[in-house]
Formats: C-alpha cells, structure tokens, sequence
C-alpha cells in the first residue's frame, strides 16, 4: 500500500524541505556545455533598498511559471538572478538612516560613506534573494550577480570608454532635472509629473523707453530673477512693435530685451513669457537663440544665491516665491492672479518638486542608438505583449533625447574620466592611471558617479561574462523572454535593447511581457502609506507560498491592473487543498502499489464511457494549457486547470469511479484507479510551475523509483486518442440529467439522504433515454443523483404530486409523496413567493425613484437593479414548484 499523505496539508512542513531537495539536486543550474536547447530569463533586478513587495511576486511568478515549464519541456533552462545596487534610491535610504542619528554623509570620508551603504545593501541583498527563494523561483544561484560586482563593473567601464570614444558620450552644459533633496541631476525618466494646483501670476515689466509695460504670466514667481528676456510670437501683432525693445526687469533692475519666438504659445496667459534660461529647458533653448545670459540664481539644495539679489539670498524656493510676490505688489507690479492646476515634475525618489537647473553634466548622445533598436522592433525581432506597448515604445524612441548619465551622488559607479592638475588633458580609460600621460602631473576622477540605469542596461549580457567571450554568453544569450513592469519600458527595457544591438550586435530578448500594476479592491496603487500593501512573507505563512501564486495568476490578465484582496488567496489556498484532498483519496484506495510501476497503455485496458471522457478532458485542458503559454495569457490557463482539477477530475470523474472503487472487481477496480492516476500525476506536472511544492510533495507518493522528481520531469504528452467521437456528447447530457435531478432535490426541498423513484417518459430517438436504457450509464445517474429505480413510462399519464424536469425533450418526473411533507412545503412554498413579492414591490419603487436613480451612486443603483433580476427569477422558480404541488 502507497504511502499516505496527511490529513491536512501542511505548507510550512513542505516548502523548505522541498527547496533545499531541489537546490541540493542541482537542478536550477544550466549547464552551458549542453547540446540542448537553451530558454533563458533575467531577472529584473530589484533594488537593494527593502524587501519584496506584491510586485515583485507577480513577476518573479510569472517568470518563475515560464522557466519551470521550460525545463519540463527538455530545454537547457538558465533562470539569472541578481540586484540592482539602486543609486539614488539606496544613498537616500542609508542618508535617512545616518539624519536619525544627527549625521550625514559629509560627515565621513568617501570611502567610509561607501562601505557604510555597501553593509546596507549587501544586508538586504540577502534579505531579498532568501524572498525570492521562499515564494519558489528556480534561479540558478550559483549565477547570482550585483550590478556594482566586479564583473559588472568591468562591463560598465568598458561601455563608457566605447562610447566616450565613439563620440556619443560628451560632458555639456545644459538645463538637466535637478533634486534639490538628494542634490544630483535625474534623467527625465527619473521624474514623475503629477497635475498640482498653484497660480498663475501676471506681473508687469516696464518698457526701458517709459512707453507703459508687457505684462508676463508665470508659474514660478521666483525665478523672475534670473529673467534676461522677454519673448513673444512673432505672428502676434499685438506685440509687433515691441520687438527689439527693452523691459526693466523688476527688482533686479536688469534691461533685458524682448525676442520674437515661434516657441511662445499665443493663447498661454498674455501671449508674452519671461525667458529664464538658465531655469527653464524650453527659456534655454530660446536663449540658446538669442544668445541671452544665463543667469543660475539658485543653490543646490534649492536654496537662492547671491546671483538672485539681497532680498531673497539665502532664502528657500518657496519661501522666496512669497517674498517675490509681495515685493511686485509693494511696486505695483502684480497685476492679478489666477488658481492655475498645471503638471509639475517631481523627484521619483525623493518625492520633492524638481529644479530645471543649469548644470555641468555627462551625457549619451541616443539618437545614433535608438535607430537600430527602433528597427529591431519594426522587424519583429522583439514581440511586446501585449503588443499595443509597441505603439508607446515608438513614440518615446522617436522623440529621444540625450540621456544625462552623471550623478552626484558617491553610491554607484564612479564615471571613469579622469583629469590631469596641470595641463588640460582629459580622457576616459579602462585602467586608472599613475599620472598624467602628458605632463606626468597628478590626476584626478571624475566625481559623480553614473546613472543606476548606465549598468542595469547592460543586464542580459554583462551578467553573463561580458566582455569576456564566455561559455554563458555562447550558450544563453540572447535570452528568450523579459518579464516587466510598462512603466520601466523607457528606463530599462528600450535602453538594454539599444546596449544589446551596440555591444553584441543582437537583440536582448526575443518577447517581452509587460504586466499590470497590482492595485487594492479600491483600485489604488499599493503603497507603505496608503497601509494597503501586505508583506507578501506573511502571506506565505498563512496561505502557503503555492496559495499565494495561484491566487496572484487567477486575477492576472495580461498586461491590464490586478485588483488584489486576500479572498483571491483563500480561493488559491481552497484549490491547494482540494488537490490535496482528491490525491489523499485516490492513495487511499491504492491497495496494490504495482498500479504505479506499470505504464498506462490506454489500448491495453477496456475503458469505461466516464475513463474516456476523463482523458479526453485531460488532453483538451492541456492543449488549452500550451496554446495559452504561447500568448502569455497566464490566468487562462490557471483558470483551465482550476476548473478541469476541480470540477472535471474532482466533482464528476472522481465521484463516478467510487463506485468500482467500492463494489466491482479487482479488474474493474484496477482500471478506474489507473486512469485516475495517470490523469493525476499529468494533472500534477501541468500544475507544477504555478504551485511547485504541493505538486512535488504529491507527485513523490505516485512516482515509480525510476522516475525524476516533478520539477525535472517531461511535459505531459497525453497519448490517449478516442476513436469514438460521440463521448464528449454523451457525457455532456448525463451531466446535464444528473445536475437538473439535483437541481430539482435542492428546489423542492427533498432531504440529501432520501433516494427517488425517477419516471421517464419521451422518444425512444432521444438521446437521454436511449442512455438511461443503458445499464452502465444509468448506474450514473442513479449514484450520482441518488436514485434508487427508473422506470420508463410510454403511456403519457403523469405522476401528481411530481416535479418535472426536461432534458433534450426527455421528461423526468419525481413523485414527492412519500419524499415531503406536501402540505408543508405547500405552505413554506406560498410564504417565500408573498415574501418575495413584497420585497419585488419595494424594489420596484425605489427603482421607478427618479430622485434615487440619479442621486444614489452608480454602484448602488446597479446592485439594486441585479437584486430586482435575480429575485424575479427566484420567483418564477418557486411559482413553477408550487404549480408542481396543486
């Protein structure tokens, strides 16, 4: 007799056990000398700055489902793991930490600031991959990699020096997004705009002749202070003949002239703007025309220096908006002011209002790098899904502009530029030198460091050895699949495309799955301060690290938002154990353990109508299984094996075989427990890359010894093939003859223990009585709905009282006398319909309400009118049965 499994399935007592069998087996390593083909996944590296979130899970389910089906399916399969070291991100986290104990990074050396954040990171780097590790992802560790490692490092080097040496890295003096905060420049990718009410204020600026003044419109008032023109349309005459003249600028007392630019929107307050080019990308660009000074007026930490004048120096931005303000009035030259909802861009980490600012900065020019990664996607050699991303990717790759790479920051990697302190050499190189190459002077390096993103898109291949010409990049690269959020598309997935096609002269990846963003049942975006962001470890302690896949990939359509609420977990945690349950069961009646030795050879068995339409199930399921892989249509195929495993396998196939199992022959018998097994154990693999311990735990007790654990073994190919192509039409109506009878118990109240008497009546072509007149398939009906005798009736008399139900044109009557209590479900019967009568009256004031339809929300209203539907059905139902009893 098998081993039995518990009563009740345990996670706790499963999952670890089950990881470390696997880590010890070796089975997630790739070796990269096979002849087999290769699948290949990296992971998006996450930050080393927390832990996991629900976020992560998702994906690194998704990838986890891709990879553990891969290596079922024969492929050499590399799943690579790793951490971003998260520049801005991580120094914020660890600068945080050091202001609780009243010190800050100045307060040390460099390379003491360094080690400090190094300890942090390689704490939570542990912290993550230990996550990652318990939700079950199969990453091949002995791979693992950091995007500050040496290796990667290296990597980083040699890019840089490539491309400074290409030409398409230039240092620049340009209006860069500035974070008064963590005081570095962001890329624009690095800021989020958001919709922000504020004011729009118009101020005048005297013309220098005394002819009157040009009032101008502005969002910030306190930039006005570095103002060195004043633009206008040239195509808006109201203003033509001030073109060329002079305004006094205010405060500062600074002549500055007015510039005509096809730039100035007409409509935008007064049709005349304030040029600040120094603080403005667009005020730059004109200045950049006219040759206007640029005049920076603030400090780095978003404070105003002296260049703003002795009113506001010194001064926060803010607060010197204020002071602007007043002091325009106090002149009399705040002309009004306006409640102005505009979009400003804020720090994505910080979560402070940028700066446009001018500032000395490193640069990749990208337009030479994006036009082959343009056409790489045009090609089809990159498929996105789901493919409307495309359209996003084009238009952000159309319009690229140059990338600000610098960052001061000293957490990341330093720029390898170095300068000589005597002569003006300068270059960038692979080796630090000794001394200057010129002069023989001393050098110096570069400050700042470079953008996090500078590393993380040289990913799918500097993980993997580059520049070395390694076995791994031989054998795995390109990889196969990337599995995504949409919101790094421009950050990441474009960049390693470009760094890809620049470096390996190939594409990264072949798809790349975008998916949603996981939001609460309200629809909001997760997050530590709203407190509706779980710790998704403590899920996996009380759901179970399986529960919470399964749950996750039921509500994960691709690439739309996740509406998440741990009730999707209890339905993860209620399929676990129901699969466990029916195993439990069918190893309980396994009295002879040579049925799992032998092989299942459908032909060499005599298959009964219910083992027929079984396997035909188990091979339409796993056909439906693939055919959603192949599109990335994850929650399809959870929701196929849920209702196959369910209902198909657990609800009808398992309960008709109860029968041979308890009464027929040992022969009889022995098939039902074969097929049962066989559908079993295959059900098992197709579930195993969604729940990968339960499946392993299971599959370890119907295994023979010389067959491999679960997470290696073969896909299911299901070789049944029926030559009868009327059984899945058959079955469908026993199904629906067993289903009306137990509808028809449930309605009329007839206790689950009593047995009916079931009179036929119809057509002797009819298919359901041509099955009920089979001995067999009757045995169906009556085990399954509980009927102890058929009769079958021609004479047209029928039975009163009865219910009645009609399957494909075959009447079936239950006489009721002897089963109830006539009388009294007579009278229980009248009472629910005057009930519900009454309760459809109120429903239907309250919905013919003018008042309530439209001051009541939508959702209500909605709720109110399904309520009135649902119960009008009910009514009929309970009409129709009560007919029944008169």
């Amino acid at each position: 007799m098998a081993v039995q499994l518990d009563k009740v399935y345990d996670p706790n007592k499963v999952e670890s056990r089950w990881y470390s069998h696997w880590l010890e087996k070796g089975y997630f390593h790739a070796d990269n000398q096979t002849n087999k083909k290769s699948y290949t996944i990296v992971i998006p590296p996450p930050n080393v700055t927390g832990i996991l979130t629900m976020g992560h899970v998702l994906n690194n389910t998704l990838q986890d489902i891709l990879v553990r089906y891969a290596r079922m399916s024969g492929y050499e399969t590399l799943w690579l793991p790793g951490t971003d070291h998260a520049g801005i991100a991580t120094q914020n986290v660890v600068e945080k930490e050091l202001r609780k104990k009243g010190k800050t990074r100045h307060d040390f050396e460099r390379d003491e600031f360094v080690d400090i954040v190094w300890d942090w990171a390689n704490k939570h780097k542990s912290i993550i991959l230990n996550q990652l590790r318990k939700i079950g992802s199969s990453c091949d560790w002995e791979r693992e990699r950091f995007t500050l490692d040496d290796g990667l490092s290296l990597a980083v080097r040699q890019v840089f020096v490539h491309l400074y040496k290409k030409g398409l890295i230039y240092r620049g003096r340009k209006i860069i997004n500035w974070c008064p905060v963590s005081q570095t420049a962001l890329s624009d990718e690095e800021v989020i705009y958001k919709e922000t009410p504020g004011h729009l204020w118009y101020f005048r600026y005297p013309l220098e002749d005394g002819a009157g003044y040009l009032t101008v419109a502005t969002t910030r008032p306190e930039t006005m202070l570095g103002d060195t023109g004043v633009a206008v349309n040239p195509k808006d005459e109201r203003f033509a003949h001030l073109i060329g003249k002079n305004v006094v600028l205010p405060i500062m007392d600074r002549v500055i002239p007015i510039v005509a630019d096809d730039f100035v929107d007409i409509e935008f307050g007064t049709g005349a703007v304030k040029v600040t080019p120094a603080h403005d990308p667009n005020d730059f660009e004109i200045g950049e025309r006219y040759g206007l000074e640029k005049i920076n007026i603030m400090n780095p930490d978003g404070t105003m220096n002296a260049a703003a004048g002795p009113l506001v120096a010194g001064k926060g931005r803010f607060e010197a908006r204020k002071l602007v303000v007043a002091e325009m009035e106090r002149l009399g030259f705040l002309e009004k002011i306006e409640d102005y909802t505009h979009s400003v861009g804020y720090s994505e980490r910080a979560g402070v209002m940028i700066e446009p600012y001018l500032s000395e900065q490193w640069f990749v020019k990208m337009k030479p790098l994006a036009e082959p990664a343009i056409r790489a996607v045009e090609e089809g050699k990159i498929k996105f899904h789901p493919a409307r991303w495309v359209k996003t990717y084009y238009h952000w790759m159309n319009n690229i502009r140059d990338w600000c790479i610098s960052r001061q920051l000293w957490w990341g990697h330093r720029i390898p530029v170095f300068y000589c302190t005597d002569c003006d050499w300068m270059d960038a190189l692979l080796e630090d030198p000794a001394q200057c190459p010129r002069c023989g002077a001393q050098v110096l390096q570069e400050n700042d460091v470079l953008d996090t993103w500078f590393s993380s898109w040289l990913w799918p291949f500097s993980t993997m050895g580059w520049p070395e010409k390694t076995d791994d990049l031989k054998a795995f690269f390109p990889t196969d699949t990337l599995v995504t959020g949409p919101d790094i598309i421009f950050f990441w997935v474009a960049r390693m495309i470009m760094a890809s096609l620049e470096f390996m002269d190939d594409i990264p990846f072949k798809d790349v799955y975008f998916t949603g963003i996981i939001r609460d049942i309200k629809g909001r975006k997760m997050s530590k301060s709203l407190g509706n962001s779980p710790d998704p470890l403590v899920l996996v302690d009380k759901y179970g690290a399986d529960a919470l896949r399964y749950g996750m990939m039921l509500i994960a359509p691709q690439g739309q938002d996740i509406l998440f609420s741990e009730e999707r977990l209890e339905v993860g945690r209620n399929f676990m154990n129901k699969v466990w349950n029916a195993s439990r069961f069918i190893l309980m009646n396994l009295d002879d353990d040579s049925i799992l030795e032998e092989e299942f050879v459908p032909a060499d068995i005599e298959l009964t109508l219910a083992d027929k339409w079984i396997l035909i199930r188990l091979k339409t399921a796993l056909a439906k299984v693939e055919s959603s892989l192949k599109r990335y249509r994850f929650d399809e195929i959870a929701r196929t094996i849920y209702d196959f495993m369910w209902s198909d396998y657990c609800d009808w196939y398992i309960e008709l075989i109860k029968d041979r199992l308890y009464k027929k022959s040992p022969a009889e018998k022995r098939t039902a427990l074969s097929v049962a097994i066989y559908v079993l154990k295959n059900t098992l693999k197709v579930l195993h890359p969604y729940a990968p311990f339960i499946t392993e735990e299971i599959y370890q007790h119907l295994k023979t010894k010389s067959e491999p654990d679960i997470v290696v073994s073969d896909w299911p190919r299901i070789r049944y093939h029926s030559d009868d192509p009327t059984v899945e039409e058959t079955f469908e109506v026993i199904q629906e003859m067993i289903t009306a009878l137990r509808t028809a118990r449930s309605e009329m109240n007839i206790p689950p223990s009593a047995q009916l008497n079931l009179i036929v009546q119809g057509d002797d072509e009819q298919l359901p009585l041509k099955l009920i007149q089979n001995e067999s398939l009757a045995e169906y009906v009556k085990n399954l709905a509980k009927v102890a005798d058929i009769r079958i009736v021609r004479d047209g008399v029928r039975p009163h009282p009865a219910s009645t139900i009609v399957v494909h044109g075959t009447e079936f009557f239950i006489p009721l006398e002897g089963l109830i209590d006539v009388a009294a479900e007579r009278q229980r019967l009248e009472k629910e319909i005057n009930r519900l009568k009454g309760l459809l009256k109120s429903l239907s004031v309250k919905l013919t309400n003018q008042n309530f339809l439209e001051k009541a929300p939508k959702d209500v209203v909605t709720r109110e009118k399904e309520k009135e539907q649902r119960n009008r059905k009910q009514l009929k139902k309970l009409e129709a049965n009560l007919k029944a009893l008169i």
